[in-house]
C-alpha cells in the first residue's frame, strides 16, 4: 500500500515545519538557559571579583550581590539584613529613594515575631511570602506594616546567610505585585547567599587578622607610652582611650578613676563641648541603676543599646542626661577597671547612633581596661617606691637634725614640718605642744601672718573643735571643708579664724602621743576643698612619731643635764656649807641663787620662822623696799601661804600675787612686779622652820619638777640649819666648859677673895650670853650692893656699889626662876630708870643667887 504521507506533500511540509519549530524552540530554550547560566556565571564572577578587590570590606560585596540578584530575578526592590547578636540592620538597599533613606535611618532592629528574619532564625531554609499583606506580622506589628507599606512589597523571597547553623543575615527580594518567585530564582538567590557567606567569612578572617594586628599594634603603642611615662598615667589614659575608640568605632569616650566614693574624669576624648564642660565641673557620684554604681557590686560590664530609654535617663540622672542631651550619646559600652574585688575606675565609649558594639569590640575594651589596671598598678608601685624614698630621705634629714641638735627641738620641729607638708601636699601648718590646758604652736610652715598671730595665744581644746578630739583620744581629725564647721558652730573661734584668717578649707590634725600621754599635735591645711588621701594621712602619722622621738630624746638629754646641774648645784651648796661651818648666811645665799637659776625664777627669798613671825634672812633680785619689808617680818598666821605651810601643806603656789588681798603680796606685786610665786617649807620632822619662795614676773606656774627641785633645796637648807645648830651648840658647850674652868681657876687662885671671882663670873656670863652691860649684886635683906660691874659708867657703877633697891627682888624672893624685862624703860623703879637712862640698858635679865632657898644676891 503506498505511503499516503509521501503522496501528500503538504503533510510532509507541515511535519517538517513542526519539527523545525520544535528544534527552534529547543534551541531557543537551550540558548536561554545558556544565556541565563552565562549571566549567572558572569554575575558570580563579578561578585567574586568584587570580593577579591575589596578584601574585608563587605559593603561593595553586599551592593554587588543585591544588584545582581535584582537583575537576574527581576524583582523591583530588595535589601540585605546583617544580623549581629539579637539585632538586624540594613547593609544594602535597592528601591524607592524615600524607602531607602527611611530604612537606613531605622538603625538596628530586633526580629519581629513571625517575620522572615524570625522564621529564618528558627531554621527555615527560605521564606517565600506570596502576599506580605496577608501575613500575621503585617496585622499585628506597626513597624513591620510600615516596612511593607513603604517598600511596596507584595511578594517576597527571603533566603538566609547562614554558617554552621548561625544566622548571619538575610537577602530579601520583593515585588510590588503578587507574583511568585520561581524555583530557579530561589536557587539563584541561595547561590548568591552562599557567596555572601563566603565573602563574610573571608572578611571575618581578614578583619580578625587585621584587628588582631591593630590590637597588637595598639597594645604595643600603649605599652610604649607606659614605658615612656613611668608613673604618669595621663598620657597612658589618653593613648588607651584613643586606640579603644578607633578600634571599637566609637564617637567619643572617657576614663574615670574611682576615689572617695566618687568617679573623677581623668581622660576625655572627642567629647562634645557642652558635655565636656559639664563633666569638667562635676565629680560623678554613682547613682543607683547606673553602670558605675552596679560595677561597685560586681557587675562585669555594661552594654546599653539606647541610653535614652534607660531608667537613669528617665529618672533625670544628671550625668546620664548630660551624655544623651549634651553629648548625643545613644549606645554606650562601659567596662570597670578592677583589681581583685576593688573598682579603680571605668572606661566608657559612646556611639551617637543606636548601634550595639560587637563581642569582639567588647573583648577589646576589656583588654584595654586590663591594660589600664596594669598601668595604674605600675604607677602605684613606682609612686610608692618614690614616696618611700622621699619618706626615707625626709626621715634621714630629720634624724640628722635630731643628731646635730641634741636637746634642741626647734630645728627638729621645723625640719619635720617642712618635709611632712611637702610630701603630703599641704599648703601650710604647724606643730603644737600641749601643756595639759592649751595647745601652743612651736613651729610653723607657711602659716599666714594673721592666723599665726591668732595661734600665738594658744588653742583651748574645746568640745567642738578638732583639738578637743585629740584630748579625747582620737587618732586624727580630718575635716574636708572647715567652712561648713565654721557655719555650723558660729560660736567656735578656731574654725572661723582658720577660714577667715588662714583661708583654710581642708583640715588635718594628728596627735603626738607617748604611750597614752598627749604631748601635742601636728596640723596640715589646704586652702581648697581637697581631702587628704589615706596614704598622706598615714604619712603624717608616721612623721608624728618623729617629734615624739625627738621630744623623748630631748627630755632624756634635758633630764640628764638638769640632773647634772642639780648635782653641781648641790655640790656647790655643800661646798659653801663646808667652807662656812655654822654660818648660815652664805649657805642661804647659795641655796637661793642655785634654786632660782635652776627653776627659772626671777625673784625670791629664804625666810625663817620664830614661832610667830617670818623674817627674810636672804633675798634674791627683789627691790630694796620689798626686801626691807621681808626682813622686818610679818605675822605668819596672817598670810594664806605660810598659814597653809604651818598647817602641813607640802607647798603653796599662787598664780597671781595681784589677786591676793594681803599686804606682803600687794607689796610683792607693786614693788617688785611679782606675779606667780611658789612657797616651799623648811621643815624638820613636823616642825615648821621657815620657807623658800621663788617668783616670776609673769603669770606662769612652776612645774611639778621645778617645785620638787625647790623642795630638794629646802631640804638642804634644813640640813645646813641643823648642822649649824649642832656646831653652835657644840661651840657654846665648849665655851661654857672653858668659862667654867677659867672661873674655877680664879676661885682656886684667890681662896677667900670673892672680888676677882665675881669679876670673872660676870665677864664670862656676859661674853657667852652676848650681853653689853651687867652686874653681880649681893642682897642683905634690904638693899642690893654691886660686888662686880661690867660696862657701866663709873658714876653709875659707884652708885650701884653703894646699894640700891632692885625691882626684880620681890619676884625673886617669891621664888621666880628669873625676871626678864624686854624694855627696862617701862619699869617704874629709880634703879631701873638710872640703869636705862644713864647706862642705856633696854632689855635685861635678872637671875637669882640662892642657897637652900635663901636669896643671896642677883646677877644681871
Amino acid at each position: 500500500m503506498p505511503n499516503s504521507r509521501l503522496a501528500d506533500p503538504q503533510h510532509i511540509i507541515a511535519d517538517l515545519q513542526r519539527e523545525l519549530d520544535e528544534c527552534r524552540a529547543e534551541r531557543d530554550k537551550r540558548t536561554a538557559e545558556r544565556d541565563e547560566a552565562l549571566q549567572q556565571q558572569t554575575a558570580t564572577a563579578e561578585v567574586l571579583q568584587v570580593i577579591n578587590s575589596s578584601p574585608g570590606d563587605l559593603g561593595p560585596v553586599f551592593d554587588a550581590i543585591l544588584e545582581k540578584a535584582l537583575r537576574l530575578c527581576q524583582p523591583a526592590r530588595g535589601h540585605i539584613w546583617r544580623i549581629e547578636g539579637q539585632h538586624a540592620h540594613a547593609v544594602a538597599v535597592r528601591g524607592d529613594p524615600d524607602f531607602v533613606e527611611w530604612l537606613r535611618q531605622q538603625g538596628a532592629q530586633g526580629p519581629v515575631r513571625g517575620s522572615s528574619v524570625d522564621r529564618l532564625g528558627q531554621g527555615e531554609p527560605f521564606v517565600h511570602m506570596l502576599d506580605a499583606r496577608r501575613v500575621e506580622p503585617y496585622r499585628t506589628n506597626p513597624w513591620f506594616r510600615e516596612l511593607i507599606d513603604r517598600s511596596g512589597c507584595r511578594t517576597s523571597i527571603n533566603v538566609p546567610l547562614r554558617k554552621d547553623g548561625v544566622l548571619l543575615g538575610t537577602i530579601n527580594l520583593y515585588r510590588p505585585e503578587v507574583q511568585a518567585f520561581s524555583d530557579k530564582q530561589i536557587a539563584l538567590l541561595q547561590n548568591f547567599a552562599a557567596q555572601a557567606v563566603i565573602a563574610m567569612e573571608n572578611a571575618r578572617l581578614i578583619n580578625e587578622t587585621r584587628e588582631a594586628l591593630e590590637r597588637q599594634t595598639a597594645t604595643a603603642e600603649v605599652l610604649q607610652v607606659i614605658n615612656s611615662s613611668p608613673g604618669d598615667l595621663a598620657p597612658v589614659f589618653d593613648a588607651m582611650l584613643e586606640r579603644a575608640m578607633q578600634l571599637c568605632e566609637a564617637a567619643f569616650g572617657g576614663l574615670w578613676t574611682f576615689e572617695h566614693d566618687r568617679y573623677v574624669a581623668v581622660a576625655m576624648r572627642n567629647v562634645p563641648t557642652a558635655c565636656a564642660d559639664f563633666f569638667a565641673k562635676t565629680t560623678a557620684i554613682p547613682g543607683p541603676g547606673t553602670a558605675p554604681y552596679r560595677f561597685l557590686y560586681g557587675e562585669r560590664l555594661a552594654h546599653e543599646i539606647d541610653l535614652a530609654s534607660t531608667e537613669p535617663y528617665k529618672a533625670a540622672d544628671p550625668a546620664r542626661r548630660a551624655l544623651v542631651d549634651l553629648g548625643g550619646a545613644r549606645t554606650a559600652l562601659q567596662v570597670p577597671l578592677r583589681k581583685e574585688d576593688h573598682v579603680l575606675g571605668v572606661i566608657t565609649i559612646y556611639r551617637q547612633e543606636i548601634r550595639p558594639f560587637s563581642d569582639k569590640q567588647i573583648a577589646l575594651l576589656e583588654n584595654f581596661a586590663a591594660q589600664a589596671v596594669i598601668a595604674m598598678e605600675n604607677a602605684r608601685l613606682l609612686t610608692e617606691t618614690h614616696e618611700a624614698l622621699e619618706q626615707q630621705t625626709a626621715t634621714a634629714e630629720v634624724l640628722q637634725v635630731i643628731n646635730s641638735s641634741p636637746g634642741d627641738l626647734a630645728p627638729v620641729f621645723q625640719a619635720m614640718l617642712q618635709n611632712a607638708h611637702a610630701l603630703c601636699e599641704a599648703s601650710f601648718g604647724a606643730l603644737m605642744t600641749y601643756d595639759g590646758e592649751l595647745f601652743h604652736a612651736v613651729a610653723h610652715q607657711g602659716t599666714p601672718a594673721p592666723f599665726r598671730e591668732f595661734l600665738a595665744s594658744g588653742i583651748h581644746p574645746g568640745p567642738r573643735n578638732p583639738f578637743g578630739r585629740m584630748v579625747e583620744g582620737a587618732a586624727l581629725s580630718h575635716i574636708h571643708d572647715l567652712s561648713e564647721v565654721a557655719t555650723q558652730y558660729p560660736g567656735e573661734a578656731l574654725p572661723r579664724a582658720a577660714v577667715d584668717l588662714g583661708g583654710i578649707r581642708t583640715f588635718l590634725i594628728v596627735p603626738l602621743r607617748k604611750d597614752t600621754e598627749l604631748l601635742g599635735a601636728i596640723t596640715a591645711y589646704r586652702q581648697e576643698v581637697r581631702p587628704f588621701t589615706d596614704k598622706q594621712i598615714a604619712l603624717l602619722q608616721n612623721f608624728a612619731a618623729q617629734p615624739v622621738i625627738a621630744m623623748e630624746n630631748a627630755r632624756l638629754i634635758n633630764e640628764t643635764r638638769e640632773a647634772l646641774e642639780q648635782q653641781t648645784a648641790t655640790a656647790e651648796v655643800l661646798e659653801v656649807i663646808n667652807s662656812s661651818p655654822g654660818d648660815l648666811t652664805p649657805v642661804f645665799d647659795a641655796i637661793l641663787e642655785k634654786a632660782h637659776t635652776l627653776c627659772g625664777a626671777a625673784h625670791g627669798s629664804l625666810q625663817l620662822y620664830d614661832s610667830e613671825n617670818l623674817h627674810a634672812v636672804t633675798t634674791h633680785a627683789v627691790s630694796d623696799k620689798f626686801a626691807e619689808i621681808l626682813r622686818q617680818g610679818y605675822r605668819a598666821a596672817d598670810s594664806p601661804a605660810s598659814r597653809a605651810l604651818i598647817e602641813g601643806e607640802p607647798f603653796i603656789q599662787i598664780s597671781d600675787c595681784a589677786e591676793i588681798d594681803h599686804p606682803v603680796f600687794r607689796s610683792a606685786a607693786e614693788l617688785s612686779g611679782i606675779r606667780t610665786v611658789v612657797f616651799v617649807p623648811l621643815r624638820r620632822d613636823d616642825a615648821f622652820l621657815g620657807l623658800i619662795s621663788a617668783a616670776r614676773l609673769e603669770v606662769r606656774p612652776f612645774t611639778d619638777k621645778q617645785i620638787a627641785l625647790l623642795q630638794n633645796f629646802a631640804a638642804q637648807a634644813v640640813i645646813s640649819m641643823e648642822n649649824a645648830r649642832l656646831i653652835t651648840e657644840t661651840r657654846e658647850a665648849l665655851e661654857q666648859q672653858t668659862a667654867t674652868a677659867e672661873i674655877l681657876q680664879v676661885t682656886n687662885s684667890s681662896p677667900g677673895d670673892l672680888a676677882p671671882v665675881f669679876d670673872a663670873i660676870l665677864e664670862k656670863a656676859h661674853t657667852l650670853c652676848g650681853a653689853t652691860l651687867g652686874s653681880l649684886f649681893l642682897f642683905d635683906g634690904e638693899l642690893s650692893r654691886a660686888a662686880a660691874t661690867h660696862g657701866y659708867p663709873d658714876d653709875l657703877a659707884q652708885r650701884l656699889r653703894q646699894g640700891v633697891i632692885l625691882s626684880s627682888v620681890p619676884q625673886l624672893l617669891e621664888g621666880a626662876r628669873c625676871v626678864h624685862n624686854p624694855d627696862l624703860r617701862l619699869v617704874e623703879n629709880p634703879t631701873a630708870g638710872a640703869v636705862s637712862g644713864r647706862g642705856g640698858v633696854r632689855t635685861n635679865l635678872m637671875l637669882p643667887l640662892r642657897k637652900d632657898g635663901r636669896l643671896l644676891g642677883t646677877i644681871s
